[in-house]
């Protein structure tokens, strides 16, 4: 890698001594929330979709914190309004010590030299009209960390390289690829600037079974190899728990229960996480005949009328009267654990 631009990313704004023992990101009570408009000439606000509500977590460096739930829950949500790519109702982003929340799009686009997505689809996520080469490069030029000519190729060499490409592929097209190959080259150009964090938003639900290990081995090479820090959003609990040193289980714009990975799936405490992991299919037949069945009775609540209380509480077996008028907190249980249910208060 050239030094100038290695030197250029490591010196970028928003990089703080004071902040290097704490999380890289933190994210305090965030919300997004959506007005619901009625009207055509004179609009008024009729109701509000609440797809994030009150989103709390830390990422510390160098690892991998996995966000799972149901499709609508809120995970995708969650990841744009970080990289403020949607703009928070309220709540605190703190990344890298420095509050992203308010920031303008001027001091955003140098906070993003540090933050980067890999998105889901592979297909609509690249320009189809530029070449591979074009598509990694094009972060170094809008952040004019091209330098000249030939460092400009040398670096889109490599990391081409580094994702298990070969350099002369930099001339095709997009179309001329597979979906794992088109997310690979995703991934170069998130690399291109060298980031702290980069948020996976479902990066391998798009790609066929067999591909998705090896992108998911990829991303942790490149973990290992550049200190990465992932918030890895997937519905794929055997993914996360392949990837991830932390998992935090989303229901409805909520988080509903923090743990490391191995407590999580040794002993989940949430009655969605318990049902969520009993869905989960066991490669033994013999296993699998005779495990007890969980099922989520019900369908998701719609974001803009969530019910009262708990918001699982409609489909959760254990409900109580509790948990139909008062909303548990999450509540930090020691030891990295936290969980949002009145049956652990």
């Amino acid at each position: 890698m050239p030094d100038t631009l290695t030197n250029t990313a490591a010196s970028a704004p928003g990089m703080r001594d004071a902040a290097a023992n704490g999380p890289l990101l933190r994210v305090e009570d965030l919300k997004v929330h959506f007005p619901v408009m009625k009207g055509v000439v004179i609009q008024k606000q009729v109701a509000t979709v609440k797809a994030v509500d009150g989103v709390s977590f830390a990422v510390d460096r160098g690892e991998t914190l996995g966000l799972v739930g149901e499709s609508g829950c809120g995970k995708s949500t969650t990841g744009l309004a970080i990289l403020r790519m949607l703009k928070p109702t309220a709540g605190r982003i703190v990344f890298e010590g420095e509050d992203i929340a308010g920031h303008d799009k001027a001091r955003m686009r140098k906070v993003r030299r540090r933050m980067q997505m890999v998105y889901q689809d592979p297909y609509g996520s690249l320009d189809p009209r530029m070449s591979v080469g074009d598509i990694v490069g094009e972060p170094l030029v809008v952040h004019g960390l091209a330098g000249d000519r030939r460092k400009y190729r040398e670096r889109v060499a490599e990391l081409i390289r580094m994702v298990g490409l070969l350099p002369d592929m930099a001339e095709r097209y997009p179309h001329e690829f597979s979906g794992g190959q088109r997310q690979r080259i995703g991934i170069a150009r998130a690399l291109a600037l060298n980031p702290g964090l980069i948020i996976c938003d479902e990066p391998v639900s798009a790609l066929d079974v067999s591909i998705q290990a090896q992108v998911v081995n990829l991303f942790m090479e490149l973990q290992e190899r550049l200190g990465l820090t992932y918030l890895f959003i997937a519905h794929d609990l055997s993914v996360v728990r392949h990837i991830s040193n932390r998992i935090a289980v989303m229901y409805l714009g909520r988080i509903v229960e923090i743990a490391t990975r191995d407590q999580l799936y040794r002993e989940p405490l949430h009655p969605y996480t318990q049902a969520l992991l009993a869905a989960v299919p066991i490669p033994d037949p013999a296993l699998e005949a005779t495990r007890p069945q969980q099922i989520i009775s019900g369908e998701v609540p719609s974001a803009l009328r969530p019910p009262p209380g708990c918001r699982f509480h409609p489909r959760c077996p254990h409900a109580m009267d509790k948990c139909r008028t008062e909303d548990p907190p999450l509540r930090d249980l020691g030891s990295g654990r936290a969980v949002a249910c009145h049956l652990h208060a």
